[in-house]
């Protein structure tokens, strides 16, 4: 498969005429060919446009053509080989086994949203019959969940497979019966034409209107508030930086309809060492957090950037093995060049903080965009005096911070913003402290685990990846797993009509054979 360069606005290939963006190869600083032409403001426009006349038809769709629509984007994105993860290597710096991985991973999302379409799992149908005996008397009552319509999904810089152009939000989306027109990523806009492909002719081959997705490419913000303030885009999905979240969030706000954003903004996501298990196993601890804070150069917005401990002996041999384990890093390319500038601003902000002082370093950097693995600690006054080291660092950076007692541990706890997610290491005898401090996660983080590090989000049914504000723009929201599609579906109550109007979903006879709540019942008759 080719890459051109181009946009694809519906079934149509375009070259975009306001302007050039290329890719660069962060490894090497190397300008990859070809060159992507931009897109402006018509041709966001006529894909969205042709997204919303989608719409009714993919909406209608059962749910058996979506599933096929999902499962031929899955077999597309494994049959595009070794050249999609080699053009994906070269436009992140990311290592190919990461990205085997990673496009299992996509692979996998996609043909569990496949099967959730096909079991009907969107619909949420529930039927309450009426009771005209009754005084007064009770309509019959029947609801289902909808397609909100167009989607707008930003790719993102660290998972160029997973949670971009064929990631995710656009699974999720999909799924639920909406269109999608997607913004490539300008670091990795090859890999997201080849995966634009792949999409544009799974549309095909399943008959599906060709606005089912578009795939635009831009430089710059202008094309992406383009596509957020355009009056046929129903939600946004998007994953990044909290100063990109919300920008997306203002437009949205400010559109004379507004609409949701559903933007994953990244946390510091911390790590909370029990007494207990932090005497017991102080060394083993040290050191999984330094693997864990390094692992492909920290960029993921599950990095956990945060460790707290008592102070005493057991956290004197934790330091030293997390200095240990820190001098055998090697320092790892970052996906961008911007990217790594921000790391070295992160950087250089810690370290103005009142009472920082850094603690260990990986080996010295030597590629152009080679990030060292930078850990730091200071006092807990010191942290809850200074809210810049609540700010996430994108990159293999982190800081522990030492409480001189459980009343300060807990208040460190309570200032927490909203994070993704919040690991307890714990031993048995941490058990009565684990029952008072979960609460308190609860309330801050979308996601709390035990002895582990929440740098993998697992693809299941019963993942939450989001959170409280500012890690999620809606806590109620998750990007990964099934729930993702709650997201793009809104419910329709149908109240006394006759039976010949009743959706499939909601009739008597259920012939779709889907599971439903029935007079307060679960039924699948």
């Amino acid at each position: 498969m080719e890459i051109r360069g181009d946009m694809l606005i519906g079934r149509a290939a375009v070259y975009g005429r306001a302007g050039a963006l290329r890719a660069v190869d962060p490894a090497s600083g190397e300008v990859l060919e070809p060159a992507f032409g931009c897109g402006d403001a018509g041709d966001v426009d006529r894909a969205c446009r042709l997204a919303r006349e989608a719409a009714p038809a993919l909406r209608a769709a059962s749910g058996e053509t979506r599933a096929r629509l999902l499962e031929a984007i899955a077999a597309g994105l494994l049959a595009a080989g070794n050249a999609l993860l080699e053009r994906a290597a070269r436009e992140t710096g990311l290592p190919p086994a990461r990205l085997i991985v990673e496009r299992g991973r996509a692979v996998g999302q996609l043909r569990q949203f496949a099967q959730a379409a096909r079991r009907g799992l969107d619909a949420g149908a529930i039927v309450e019959p009426g009771q005209p005996g009754k005084l007064p008397p009770k309509p019959d009552l029947r609801s289902r969940r909808v397609a909100i319509g167009p989607v707008a999904v930003f790719g993102a810089s660290n998972f160029p497979l997973a949670f971009s152009v064929a990631g995710g939000d656009t699974a999720a989306a999909l799924a639920a019966g909406c269109p999608v027109v997607a913004k490539a990523h300008p670091a990795h806009p090859g890999v997201s034409e080849l995966t634009g492909r792949v999409i544009q002719q799974a549309v095909a081959d399943c008959g599906l209107p060709e606005g089912v997705f578009s795939l635009l490419i831009g430089d710059g913000h202008d094309i992406g508030l383009a596509l957020v303030r355009h009056p046929a885009i129903a939600a946004v999905a998007f994953t990044g930086s909290r100063q990109g979240g919300l920008a997306l969030l203002r437009a949205a706000a400010l559109r004379p309809s507004p609409i949701p954003v559903f933007a994953e903004m990244g946390s510091l996501n911390p790590i909370f060492v029990l007494p207990h298990a932090l005497a017991a196993r102080a060394e083993s601890l040290g050191a999984a957090w330094v693997d864990a804070v390094a692992l492909n150069a920290g960029q993921f917005c599950t990095c956990p950037s945060l460790l707290l401990a008592l102070e005493g002996e057991p956290l004197d041999r934790l330091r030293a093995a997390v200095v240990k384990a820190a001098a055998a890093k090697p320092a790892e390319t970052m996906l961008t060049s911007a990217i790594h500038a921000g790391y070295q601003a992160a950087l250089r902000r810690i370290r103005a903080a009142p009472g920082v002082a850094e603690l260990a370093t990986g080996q010295a950097a030597t590629g152009p965009h080679a990030a060292r693995l930078t850990l730091f600690e200071t006092r807990a006054d010191a942290f809850l005096a200074a809210p810049e080291l609540s700010e996430e660092a994108f990159g293999p950076c982190a800081l522990l911070v030492a409480c001189r007692d459980l009343d300060q541990w807990f208040e460190v706890a309570h200032s927490l913003d909203g994070q993704l997610a919040a690991a307890m290491q714990l031993d048995e005898a941490d058990l009565p402290l684990a029952r008072e401090l979960l609460p308190v996660l609860e309330a801050r983080a979308g996601r709390v685990l035990a002895n582990g590090s929440p740098n993998w989000v697992e693809v299941s049914p019963a993942m939450m990846h989001g959170g409280p504000f500012p890690a999620g723009s809606d806590s109620r929201a998750t990007s990964v797993g099934l729930a993702a599609m709650d997201r793009f579906l809104r419910p329709v109550c149908y109240q006394n009509l006759p039976a010949a109007l009743l959706p499939p979903q909601l009739a008597d006879d259920n012939p779709l054979a889907l599971w439903r709540r029935v007079a307060g019942e679960w039924r699948g008759d």
